[in-house]
């Protein structure tokens, strides 16, 4: 059995089916999705329902991202948490177009999948999934304010801007990255460094390739580190814009 992390997808349905048949996904096989199921393309409503049943076939860990909680917010009708003309900007917009003939039911098993959403994952050998970051020195479990869980990027911030040469007993090394085996997250596409395919930075793996704007989604062997990815989301979706 393998254990596969799969980056932000952020409404491209067409790219999740692409990259589970390039790696060959079997019902054996976990998969362990970083968050950001929603907003960009089309088709938000049509991810939720296929990972819905996915979950069925074979074992599935769900976390948590930003995008996944503002959308529970509007389906709920808490819309004092929303910045609506922001959340517009960033996808928002396409998805709640997407959901204009969505019935009722439906509507109740998505709000029931994004409440179920999990802020981290943590394996039996310290490997944390998480979607964005965390702050507290002494890890996941002693956080204060748990939406930094899938708002945060100064972890990645940090990673990436690590000298390579320090060495990690070193008083300057931050303690964060000294707490987990690996992390892996997403939120912050690679695509703001010029780069298309999972980076390790530390102890840290980005699996977000920029599939909500011009990159395409990944999926990645957590014990091999191979990866596959799906077509650029524009070349699957030509007729739309995603968050571009």
């Amino acid at each position: 059995m393998r254990k596969f992390v799969l980056g932000d997808i952020h409404g491209g349905l067409k790219a999740i089916h692409q990259v589970l048949k390039r790696a060959k996904v079997t019902q054996m096989d976990t998969l362990i999705f970083l968050g950001d199921f929603v907003d960009g393309w089309s088709e938000s409503p049509a991810v939720l329902d296929f990972l819905i049943e996915l979950q069925k076939q074979q074992p599935c860990i769900f976390i948590r991202g930003n995008h996944d909680e503002l959308l529970l917010d509007w389906l709920l009708g808490n819309n004092e948490n929303i910045d609506e003309k922001l959340w517009f900007q960033h996808g928002g917009e396409a998805t709640v177009l997407s959901y204009q003939n969505i019935d009722t039911d439906t509507k109740e098993k998505h709000i029931q999948f994004l409440q179920s959403l999990q802020n981290y994952h943590l394996d039996n050998e310290n490997r944390l999934f998480i979607h964005a970051g965390f702050t507290n020195m002494k890890g996941v479990e002693h956080e204060f304010f748990k939406p930094l869980f899938y708002w945060d990027r100064t972890l990645w911030e940090t990673a990436l801007s690590l000298d390579n040469k320090l060495s990690k007993d070193a008083i300057t090394y931050p303690n964060r990255l000294k707490i987990y085996k690996e992390i892996y997250i997403g939120h912050t596409p690679v695509t703001k460094i010029d780069e298309t395919i999972p980076v390790n930075k530390s102890c840290v793996w980005n699996i977000d390739t920029g599939a909500a704007f011009k990159g395409p989604l990944t999926i990645m062997d957590v014990d091999t580190k191979q990866f596959w990815q799906s077509d650029s989301l524009p070349d699957l979706y030509p007729n739309e814009k995603g968050r571009n």
